[in-house]
């Protein structure tokens, strides 16, 4: 047997002797096996979530109450943060990769210790308004890293936690003149309101009403101001998929251009028209395109102030967002935030807290729970007034892209806040 040979049996032999007797010490003093290979574990995960504004106070006070829970994650208590912000402005901030995610191939182990500190406050999670934002995130990140950021299919796959439709919000005084003088709600019928020169009384109303006046909300505040400009395209062409093109249509220009020229300076230069319904009546607007959920949190506001209730009509082109709950899937997070987020997004569509959204005007996600399921659901409150559990026949409009979605603001920007 040659030297080499046997200095390598002779290290083998130490090693054999080495484990042995760590077995046999293990097992005298009740040390767990597997101790040496158990990883460290913090006590708390934190989830970063950054949050849309129409679901923000339904799942800020979900996460009070999964904090007070104290759920585990593979031996972490979980912590939710909730940072609310509006779609397109979390959009901006993650085309401009303003929370800091690494460059192409750089990993956390690869940076400084001041870089990594930094990534302390990055995102774990997101929740827009509509899953289309999540695509037009992910289509930028794709084009700077090469990688997704935001997955379609797998456990990390953005999933929907709530649905809320853009609905007609219309002073019931005013939608009874105008079905009675024009028919039913819709784009066409508000654009013969809009223009008809002689005001509510050409139209069959009071003549104190002046004329008719539109809420829309600011886009470049509120992305629901765009969704209701891109249902108005869609029933214009009466068509779901909407292009440039379409938007820079002298004809459709023209035509927006009078719709729009009866928005109030009050609700086109505000991202919370429903609220602003609320609280200044009627110098907002006679009525408009809102969002479900912001329309029904508000009835009680416009009942006890004015008197005269907002009615709800559902349009034909319908325009929604769903609230897709979406993982971050670089390196930046660890693979322990990302389950706890995970969590924490099984416990939004539990059916304990779907049925806790609809005191939101939400309707749930999840199908085993009815818009019915509470007793404070918003759904069966306000049935007089419109709101209905299942949704009419609509046609649905295809989610706008980026280029769409520039163009209309563009426009808006241009025409209206001028």
């Amino acid at each position: 047997m040659n030297r080499t040979r046997l200095i390598f049996i002779s290290i083998i032999a130490v090693a054999v002797l080495i484990v042995a007797g760590s077995l046999i010490w293990r097992a005298a003093t009740g040390t767990p096996v597997d101790a040496g290979l158990t990883v460290e574990r913090p006590e708390t995960v934190t989830v970063r979530l950054i949050v849309a504004l129409p679901v923000e106070p339904w799942v800020r006070a979900a996460a009070e109450r999964f904090n007070a829970s104290n759920k585990l994650v593979e031996g972490s208590q979980v912590q939710v943060e909730v940072i609310a912000m509006d779609g397109l402005t979390a959009l901006g901030r993650w085309d401009r990769n303003d929370f800091g995610a690494l460059p192409a191939g750089t990993t956390p182990d690869q940076i400084t210790e001041a870089e990594r500190a930094g990534l302390v406050n990055f995102p774990t999670a997101w929740i827009p308004d509509s899953r289309y934002l999540v695509e037009l995130a992910n289509a930028s990140y794709k084009e700077r890293l090469g990688r997704d950021v935001f997955l379609t299919d797998g456990q990390y796959r953005a999933k929907p936690i709530a649905i809320s439709l853009f609905t007609w919000g219309i002073y019931a005084s005013r939608a009874d003149v105008l079905q009675k003088s024009l028919g039913e709600v819709s784009w066409e019928t508000i654009h013969q309101a809009a223009t008809a020169s002689g005001g509510w009384p050409e139209l069959g109303g009071d003549p104190a009403w002046g004329f008719f006046k539109l809420a829309v909300p600011d886009p470049s505040k509120n992305v629901g101001g765009l969704a209701a400009m891109i249902a108005a395209a869609g029933e214009y062409y009466g068509r779901t998929d909407i292009s440039v093109e379409d938007v820079t249509n002298p004809e459709f220009q023209k035509w927006l251009g009078e719709l729009m020229g009866a928005v109030t300076n009050i609700s086109g230069g505000s991202a919370y028209t429903a609220e602003d319904f609320a609280l200044f009546g009627y110098s907002v607007g006679d009525g408009g395109q809102l969002l479900e959920s912001d329309l029904l949190q508000n009835m009680q506001g416009v009942l006890t102030r004015w008197e005269d209730p907002l009615v709800i009509r559902y349009p034909q082109f319908v325009t929604w967002f769903d609230f897709p709950f979406t993982v971050w899937v670089g390196p930046e997070t660890s693979a322990l935030e990302k389950n706890a987020a995970l969590e924490f997004q099984r416990y939004l569509l539990s059916e304990g807290e779907q049925a806790a959204a609809l005191a939101s005007g939400l309707r749930p996600a999840n199908p085993d729970v009815a818009v019915t399921a509470s007793n404070d659901s918003l759904f069966v409150k306000w049935a007089d007034q419109g709101v209905q559990q299942v949704v009419p026949r609509t046609t649905a409009m295809r989610s706008p892209d980026r280029d769409v979605l520039l163009a209309l603001l563009r426009w808006y920007e241009l025409n209206v806040t001028k």
